[in-house]
């Protein structure tokens, strides 16, 4: 096994680290806080960030050095999506996002997945990533790591501004002067971003390939 799997089987033993860290912390076996975050959070965010860096190590390992292999070409994307809908389950469980935002993202999956069979079965055509999905990679892996970092949840910053404002003249005023709303904003515009990445990345995938669809007469 080559340097680029076997930083590829690194990714896939830390989603269960990931996954128990996160279990001890909602159990309280893991406890106290920094800066306001549980300890849990800031772990399991630290594995997060490890096993992305890996993401693209191990690529990038494989390209530089001629070593793509078939298992490599099956494992790394699945690894990628186990991390990351691993990383969203846990963030519902954790109540920081709504349980649509992974639903979507594995809807998206099943749809890709269910259309590489196809291709396969109808010679094996493939559609290279586009912009989109690019773009979703990147954003879905940023916004996990803020999202962990970040004290409040998924749009909070539009209650807790709405709230505030209707005591005070300018809700404009309160926004500026809450740097952690800010953080919260970035965070959960950026989160929403990924999801219409998400959307529009499946359905570039599945237009570029509406032709293996159609049967032949």
């Amino acid at each position: 096994m080559n340097l680029a799997n076997k930083l590829t089987v690194f990714r896939m033993i830390l989603v269960p680290i990931f996954v128990v860290i996160g279990y001890l912390g909602t159990l309280g076996v893991i406890t106290g806080e920094w800066l306001g975050i549980p300890t849990a959070y800031w772990i399991m965010n630290l594995i997060f960030i490890i096993a992305s860096i890996t993401d693209k190590l191990d690529g990038y390992i494989a390209r530089s050095r001629n070593q793509v292999t078939t298992f490599g070409k099956f494992l790394d994307p699945l690894a990628d999506k186990i991390l990351v809908l691993s990383a969203l389950v846990m963030l519902v469980e954790y109540g920081k996002i709504p349980g649509w935002i992974p639903v979507i993202v594995l809807a998206r999956e099943f749809l890709v997945s269910g259309y590489r069979l196809i291709a396969v079965e109808k010679g094996g055509k493939v559609i290279a990533a586009s912009i989109w999905g690019k773009l979703k990679t990147v954003t879905q892996m940023i916004a996990i790591i803020l999202v962990f970092a970040d004290k409040f949840n998924f749009f909070d910053f539009v209650r807790a501004t709405t709230d505030q404002a209707q005591a005070m003249a300018s809700s404009f005023q309160v926004y500026m002067t809450t740097p952690e709303l800010v953080f919260n904003s970035v965070t959960s515009i950026l989160m929403l971003v990924s999801v219409v990445a998400t959307i529009f990345s499946g359905y570039d995938y599945l237009k570029g390939g509406k032709d293996l669809f159609k049967d032949k007469e």
